[in-house]
């Protein structure tokens, strides 16, 4: 599938009323796992309550130790100081990161805003070198807007 045929499965994921917050995001993490095949890990993280750090959420891939990021560490902590999507086409050629996996090549983040603020983020590891393009940015930035919807 494209990532334009996806967006259709990621509006009926947010709008199920039988689905909890939880398995929303987590459909939506298998989604995109499952048919984007550079996808290799794809998880949300969310501002955990009033403290500068950032809580795992629904995920599909690897087991991770980085349940917990303080804000400014690594490509995720990164994104919640700056508000900006952050596309790292080769994670070894970054100082601030924090390897979840030796098979890891490539990151991108987008954040997730509710009025106006940035709430969190998903998070997508690929172990293809540089396989994210502008069409991936647009389509995870449709993916958050769909997100805040539920998470707001």
């Amino acid at each position: 599938m494209t990532l334009q045929e996806l967006k259709p499965s990621v509006k009926s994921i947010v709008s199920n009323p039988d689905l909890s917050i939880d398995d929303k995001l987590m459909n939506i993490c298998e989604l995109l796992e499952t048919n984007i095949e550079y996808y290799n890990w794809v998880g949300f993280y969310f501002k955990n309550g009033d403290k500068d750090e950032l809580k795992l959420g629904p995920y599909v891939g690897e087991p991770t130790d980085h349940t917990i990021i303080p804000f400014g560490k690594g490509i995720c902590g990164q994104v919640a100081v700056s508000n900006q999507n952050f596309v790292v086409p080769d994670v070894a050629a970054q100082d601030n990161y924090i390897a979840c996996s030796i098979t890891v090549k490539a990151e991108i983040v987008i954040p997730i805003f509710v009025n106006n603020e940035n709430v969190g983020q998903i998070d997508i590891d690929s172990n293809t070198p540089d396989p994210f393009t502008e069409a991936d940015e647009r389509f995870l930035e449709f993916v958050c807007k769909e997100v805040a919807k539920i998470v707001a």
